[in-house]
């Protein structure tokens, strides 16, 4: 993988947009999580590394504007502004806020996929060395979503991958199913999260049996705790 392995955050106030966006990214092959404002939004980036961020410029409360020259002040991860505003001056308003680049309202999926690879050609990776996890005699590389062995990549399917990259992501955060739902922007149920977390366990660890890696926590939900 190589772009589609980038971690993003989309910010939209618009449910059904968010969940839209969430899976249309997801299934090509991105870890994917959302936030409804931009205090939801600060809250994820607290808890995570992204490599870029999708967001809606009028939002209620905090307008993305605002939100992208605050985080400017602190972070260099890229920014795609969601305009519904056509007009030259709102589009060169986002971008001296700090946005990377502009799409306005309706567009088509593959104009964003386009302008997503296009921003993360250009960015630097995120979290320079920070970016692999030891898992015995395993390492996970974040930043290209790939498990590797001593004989090369183990293959993953993007629902692995974007569980392991999210837990990776957050190591020792303990996250219930409902949270890797909605970080990993997947469309299922609790049940299906445990029959991921199985089948990953089977490619981590030395006894999927009794999980060294990917543990759970009664009551509360799963953990990724790396060497």
């Amino acid at each position: 993988m190589s772009e589609a392995a980038a971690h993003i955050l989309v910010v939209d106030d618009d449910g059904k947009l968010r969940k839209l966006l969430a899976r249309y990214l997801t299934e090509h092959g991105f870890i994917v999580a959302t936030a409804s404002d931009a205090p939801d939004a600060r809250g994820k980036l607290a808890s995570a590394a992204f490599d870029l961020i999708i967001l809606d410029l009028m939002m209620p409360g905090e307008s993305g504007l605002d939100f992208a020259a605050g985080l400017r002040r602190t972070s260099a991860v890229p920014i795609l502004m969601l305009t519904a505003m056509g007009e030259a001056e709102d589009r060169i308003a986002g971008l001296e806020r700090g946005a990377d680049d502009y799409l306005t309202k309706p567009f088509e999926p593959k104009e964003l996929l386009l302008r997503i690879n296009s921003i993360l050609r250009r960015a630097p990776p995120v979290g320079g060395q920070g970016n692999e996890v030891r898992l015995g005699e395993l390492t996970f590389a974040l930043d290209r979503g790939e498990l590797l062995d001593r004989d090369g990549p183990i293959r993953l399917t993007s629902a692995e991958a974007a569980l392991l990259g999210t837990l990776a992501a957050r190591q020792g955060m303990i996250l219930s199913r409902e949270d890797l739902i909605e970080l990993t922007g997947a469309a299922v149920g609790d049940r299906a999260v445990d029959v991921q977390v199985t089948r990953l366990r089977r490619k981590i660890e030395p006894d999927p049996r009794e999980p060294r890696y990917l543990q759970t926590v009664r009551g509360k939900g799963y953990v990724l705790r790396p060497d």
